[in-house]
């Protein structure tokens, strides 16, 4: 989930060895032959030494790329706000790209997500015959590990910045600490929804102590009345600023029984940079709930 594609979900705010869905060899950063396989296990074609022309769909795959080789970066969605000052083609949104747009920027690859884009749009990349790479993340680990592969997709060696994100967060890698907190997660009013099963910033916050009251729902992202949000029995109701905008004076105002943390949405639900600072960041919003 990231904060700017059509919801938390929606504006743009999600492989993975970890969940057995990538298959075959990570890609050498030097190129090779071997066969590129993106974390939903399709072939990605053409050549990781050969990239020089990289279109971002994601805003966090983008500021990952801008941080690492920004030089390869030719294109990313109106979302794409990080690093600040990003100066390229802008190609719409995540959920809405203009296809001929990107195919006419030239891209050697594209980078994606199953989450934040349409599968449609991605075949009509594949159909005009542009490699798109596919990121599938709702784990922390897999965070990790599907950014080094993709950027190795991209002919880049693993950055420091994603080594310092790993080693920030290393004590929880392994395993999320006994949750001390049960907090419902919003994001997005009017409907009310909230973080369900299998999300990426739901794994964050559980490896942070935070149990999500919804984390077995059925649905991803479940709408629930207010009524029942405030009815569950959380302790704590964490309001993250994407991709609804809540503020001190848009969001706590629901939950007047339970203390209401702000968080970046930036430092919740994206998977980048931003990991390097996340695990200092999100603890001090949270201690700082009232």
């Amino acid at each position: 989930m990231h904060s700017h594609g059509a919801g938390a979900c929606a504006r743009g705010a999600e492989g993975a060895p970890e969940d057995g869905r990538a298959a075959g060899p990570p890609p050498s950063a030097s190129g090779g032959a071997a066969e590129r396989v993106d974390d939903l296990g399709l072939p990605v074609p053409g050549d990781a030494g050969r990239v020089g022309r990289v279109v971002s769909l994601v805003p966090s795959l983008t500021e990952a790329v801008a941080a690492t080789a920004p030089g390869l970066l030719v294109g990313a969605t109106d979302w794409c706000s990080h690093p600040p000052g990003l100066d390229l083609a802008r190609v719409r949104g995540t959920k809405n790209p203009d296809v001929a747009r990107v195919v006419a920027l030239r891209p050697d690859l594209v980078l994606a997500n199953e989450e934040e884009n349409r599968e449609a749009d991605l075949a009509a990349l594949r159909a005009a015959g542009v490699a798109v790479w596919v990121t599938a993340v709702r784990t922390l680990p897999q965070a990790l590990t599907g950014l080094r592969r993709m950027l190795a997709a991209c002919g880049l060696d693993s950055p420091p910045w994603l080594a310092e994100a790993r080693d920030a967060w290393a004590d929880v890698l392994d395993a999320a600490p006994p949750p001390t907190v049960r907090a419902v997660v919003p994001i997005w009013r009017r409907p009310w929804m909230v973080l369900g099963r299998d999300t990426f910033a739901g794994d964050l916050l559980a490896r942070l102590g935070i149990a999500n009251a919804y984390g077995d729902a059925a649905d991803r992202y479940p709408k629930v009345p207010l009524t029942e949000l405030n009815a569950v029995g959380a302790d704590l109701v964490v309001l993250p600023d994407e991709p609804y905008a809540f503020s001190a004076d848009d969001g706590p105002d629901a939950f007047p029984a339970l203390p209401s943390a702000l968080l970046s949405g930036r430092h919740l639900t994206w998977y980048g940079p931003s990991l390097t600072e996340a695990r200092r960041v999100l603890p001090e919003q949270l201690a700082a709930a009232r």
